[in-house]
């Protein structure tokens, strides 16, 4: 296993210290990851979803939002972005996506926005940042909060230098194992330059407490496991060489795949993509994931059923959204680990250049 001698090294350090709640490693990764993101507070929690939970509870305590208000989110992505809003007794308002970059369209965002609404949370979907000049615009010309569920963009970078995690007022991140910095399970941070919000945000996630004994708010147990903290302060040194080896298989799939039928994602070798996932779209996809998978190549869907089509959210089912339904028709994700050598991807490339 990769990193393994490292783990079991710092999983004894952890058997020994006797401190498993909120000790040192938490402490330590959130140094890191803050100083990584280029942010004053990183708040270690206990997944993404509970990441933006807590972000939008502290907004209620902070009299920023309150039940009711309306939050503009991404009609294509995961559900756990939507979920994570109406959990808390707010409003999604989804909006269809840009079709090139699969990332919100700031345009549909402007159709939108009433008296009620409060908030933009936007997705780095696949690991590409989202519009971030545009969004900032639009939620200071209507005093809107701006929110980034970057769950799947760890280190991705803005041209003018600022990365993911330091493009809004607060940030949402999800360490899952599959992340492209993942915990070896369940595991989640929140960055934010707002002092006033780390400290609610610190309280809420550990019970609503002050002091051991003593609760000011009504909290949460969203606390980040001390042990899943100590493996990711060492997967955060390599991050950025894998970041860059996802952009190398991505650049390579572009320029080595000839099938007129395959859309590639735009990609212009910014670093403003990590690609979480690189994913094509084909119209008859379903033809094209049987074959790979006959021919030796996993695939997978991200994702088969958009939230407003889910039984969970049958009351957002009578809306319009064409655009999205097309890329949840569409969309395949080709393997992209940084782990997958040359050799494995010519051979991905051949399967599908002879589809």
């Amino acid at each position: 296993m990769r990193f393994q001698k490292e783990f079991m090294d710092s999983f004894q350090s952890f058997l020994d210290s006797g401190n498993y709640i909120l000790g040192d490693q938490v402490n330590k990764f959130e140094q890191d990851y803050a100083i990584y993101c280029g942010v004053k507070y990183c708040i270690g929690v206990s997944n993404g979803l509970d990441a933006i939970k807590l972000i939008l509870e502290a907004y209620k305590v902070l009299g920023k939002l309150k039940e009711g208000d309306e939050i503009i989110v991404p009609a294509n992505t995961y559900i756990a972005t939507i979920l994570a809003v109406s959990n808390t007794g707010l409003v999604p308002i989804l909006v269809e996506p840009n079709l090139e970059t699969f990332n919100v369209n700031p345009i549909e965002i402007l159709k939108v926005i009433t008296q009620k609404t409060k908030a933009v949370l936007g997705v780095h979907l696949y690991g590409r940042l989202y519009d971030v000049v545009a969004l900032e615009e639009i939620s200071k010309d209507f005093n809107l909060l701006l929110i980034e569920d970057a769950a799947q963009a760890h280190g991705a970078i803005h041209k003018d230098g600022r990365k993911a995690g330091n493009l809004s007022n607060a940030a949402a991140f999800s360490f899952y194992p599959t992340k492209n910095l993942g915990a070896l399970g369940d595991a989640g941070a929140i960055t934010t330059n707002d002092d006033d919000l780390a400290n609610v945000l610190l309280r809420l996630r550990n019970y609503g407490r002050i002091s051991t004994y003593e609760n000011d708010i009504k909290g949460y147990n969203c606390r980040l496991d001390e042990i899943q903290a100590s493996f990711l302060k060492i997967k955060l040194k390599h991050l950025d060489l894998d970041n860059e080896r996802r952009r190398e298989i991505a650049e390579m799939y572009c320029t080595s795949i000839n099938n007129e039928a395959i859309i590639f994602p735009t990609y212009k070798a910014s670093k403003n993509h990590v690609f979480h996932q690189f994913v094509v779209r084909h119209k008859e996809r379903d033809k094209l994931k049987t074959y790979l998978i006959a021919n030796g190549v996993e695939t997978l869907i991200h994702y088969p059923i958009p939230p407003h089509k889910q039984q969970a959210y049958r009351e957002l089912g009578h809306l319009l959204l064409p655009i999205t339904e097309k890329i949840y028709n569409e969309v395949l994700s080709l393997p992209i680990s940084p782990m997958l050598t040359d050799e494995e991807l010519y051979e991905i490339v051949y399967a599908i250049n002879n589809f």
